[in-house]
């Protein structure tokens, strides 16, 4: 065992770039993913019937495809519309297509959960558009602080599956060691403790953004 970790070590250059490929693409990601599943939840609260029947028919269908062959498909989909985009672009376009329907749901829910004032507020005082969501975005994205923090624990985690489409993420670089030295309870128990931290700092950030926001109200 102590070999495999000195290994490890000697290879810590190839898993550090693994978890810096791994934290830029769930960053990149999750930023996306909320901003596609604010507009996504803005139409499926819109006055449009057909807006939003088309949106919820996007949601559920999303919702039960799993990631990886959803990866598959764009990785491999794309090119057959001449859309030529590299893996790690690939990688963040299904993180964020795949988690914003997620997060646009779990905003609809907490939106749900608001008192009926601040729904009829909006539109009592003529607010539409964007000007509609400065008035109900806070509360519903305060609301929902713990779902999001878990969706973006989602986002970190499903990453790895972007390793189907070779890209050079934890995985990648865990899977890498371990097929060169053949020390494979090293190298993917050192990826564990790596995902494990990543999603340790996002459960804190939440933690600290439901004290503040409990301190104002």
């Amino acid at each position: 065992m102590s070999s495999s970790l000195a290994i490890i070590w000697q290879q810590r250059d190839v898993m550090l770039n693994g978890l810096l490929m791994t934290l830029e693409l769930s960053v990149a990601g999750a930023l996306l993913a909320g901003v596609l599943g604010v507009l996504i939840f803005l139409g499926l609260i819109s006055r449009s019937r057909v807006l939003r029947l088309s949106l919820v028919l996007l949601v559920d269908t999303m919702r039960c495809v799993p990631f990886m062959l959803f990866a598959y498909l764009l990785y491999y989909g794309l090119p057959y519309a001449g859309i030529m985009l590299g893996n790690f672009t690939v990688g963040i376009a299904s993180l964020a297509i795949y988690h914003a329907s997620y997060i646009a749901e779990l905003l609809r829910g907490a939106w749900k959960e608001q008192p009926v004032e601040i729904k009829e507020a909006s539109v009592a005082f003529g607010f539409h558009g964007w000007r509609r969501l400065r008035i109900i975005l806070p509360p519903v994205a305060i609301a929902a602080i713990p779902m999001l923090g878990s969706s973006a624990i989602q986002v970190i985690k499903d990453s790895a599956f972007l390793v189907i489409i070779a890209v050079e993420e934890l995985t990648y670089s865990a899977n890498e060691i371990q097929s060169t030295y053949y020390v494979p309870f090293a190298s993917f128990i050192c990826a564990v403790l790596c995902y494990w931290i990543l999603c340790l700092l996002v459960e804190g950030g939440v933690q600290f953004m439901s004290a503040r926001t409990r301190l104002r109200r």
